[in-house]
Parts: structure tokens; C-alpha cells; sequence
């Protein structure tokens, strides 16, 4: 364990780390910002996960379809996505340029575009669907993906706007008609996820609906109507 005492941390900044279990005591935190996956957090005594998470929800309604396992509720949910990510589209295509500006050293939206090409065929079409089949060249993963290269992703491509788009739209549709087919019992069932390149089964994914679920946020482990809506 690495322990800091009366250290000057003004102004650091950690990216992509596990601070699980982590405590500050005594400390001075003006001005913070705080995003991450984030459970059980207890500020000055006080467990603040749930507010936290009641006023996402408050915000974004989707959440809470997304979180379903009623087949209806992921239907509105990824029509929901959809129409908001073409909106945002066409934000975009009034600025030509803007598609690969990135703030705060955050992924611009052609690259967040493409790690939705790569969720898709991880959490949706491997963990609902069973698929064996390589992953789309474009799709960028997490930056510790460790089969990037048994999954044929190629970090060199440079894919245009509409390219993406129509990838995107393509799995869109895909998503789509098997949630105008799935039942609620093929959403509790235990996701069909193949092995690895390595012989051993991806860890982590349980039943189909939470993976389908997890298309359209942040990668997770769980059912296959979490997987469905992520993407």
C-alpha cells in the first residue's frame, strides 16, 4: 500500500487508476472532480453513492430502462440512444473539424464513436450473442485491452465521419431486431460468452440482459440485457 502524508497533491491528476479502498483523512479537497465507476463512497462520514446515482437518474431516465430486464424497456432504451446520438451527429456535422477535437485529453467523439464499434462487438455480438467472429478493424478498446491483436483491431486506421456512422448505424439495427425478438427469459439467462484466444472464458459476464445493458454505458460484467442496450 502506498501511503501519502502531508504531501501536495494540488492539481494531480489520476487517470484509469484503481483506487479501490482508498482512504483520505484530513484532507483539503476544494474544486475536485470525481468520475469513474464508484460505489460505497462515504464522504465525512456520509454514504453518498446512492444520491449520487438517484440524481444521474434524475438527469438521464434512459438509465433506468437500460437497467430493465423487461424487453420493452431496452426497445425504448436503445431507440432513446440512438435518436440522442444522431442528434449529437448532427451537432457535429455543423462544425467539419470539431468530430476530432479532444478537451481535457478526453477521446474526441470519433474515437468515443469507434469504442462503441469495439463495445458492440465485445459486449453485445461475443457475451449475447456467442459470436466468435473477429472484431471490427475501427473499434478501439480500453487501453489495457489484452487481445487487441487476436481481435484484428487496428489502431492505424483513421476512419472518416460517415464511416463510423455507418458501422454504427449497421449495429444499431442489428441490436434492434434482437430486441424486437428476445424474451425475458433469454435476458436471465447466463450469456453464451465464448473462450478467449487463450482457451479461457472471459471473466466476469453472467447472465445475457446486464451485457446487453452494458453496450451503452461503461463496460461491466453481468446479464445479457445490460450488453444489448450499451451499444
Amino acid at each position: 500500500m502506498t501511503r501519502y502524508v502531508d504531501e501536495d497533491l494540488h492539481g494531480a491528476e489520476f487517470r484509469e487508476c484503481d483506487l479501490t479502498g482508498a482512504r483520505l483523512i484530513g484532507v483539503v479537497m476544494q474544486d475536485a472532480v470525481i468520475d469513474g465507476l464508484i460505489t460505497n463512497l462515504v464522504v465525512n462520514g456520509v454514504e453518498v453513492t446512492e444520491y449520487v446515482e438517484a440524481e444521474l437518474d434524475r438527469r438521464h431516465p434512459v438509465r433506468v430502462l437500460i437497467r430493465s430486464e423487461d424487453p420493452a424497456d431496452l426497445r425504448e432504451a436503445s431507440r432513446q440512444l440512438h435518436a440522442g446520438w444522431a442528434a449529437t451527429i448532427e451537432r457535429i456535422r455543423r462544425t467539419p473539424g470539431i468530430e476530432r477535437r479532444s478537451v481535457n485529453d478526453e477521446w474526441s467523439a470519433v474515437q468515443t464513436m469507434r469504442h462503441l464499434v469495439f463495445v458492440h462487438d465485445s459486449w453485445f455480438r461475443r457475451c449475447c450473442l456467442g459470436s466468435t467472429e473477429l472484431f471490427t478493424p475501427m473499434g478501439i478498446g480500453t487501453t489495457v485491452e489484452p487481445y487487441r491483436g487476436a481481435h484484428r483491431l487496428d489502431l492505424s486506421l483513421d476512419p472518416a465521419l460517415d464511416e463510423i456512422v455507418s458501422v454504427r448505424d449497421a449495429q444499431t439495427a442489428e441490436l434492434e431486431a434482437w430486441l424486437d425478438e428476445v424474451t425475458v427469459e433469454q435476458l436471465a439467462a447466463r450469456a453464451p460468452v465464448p473462450t478467449t484466444m487463450s482457451g479461457r472464458r472471459t471473466p466476469g459476464a453472467a447472465r445475457c440482459g446486464s451485457a446487453s445493458a452494458r453496450c451503452s454505458t461503461r463496460p461491466s460484467s453481468t446479464t445479457a440485457s445490460a450488453s444489448a442496450t450499451s451499444t
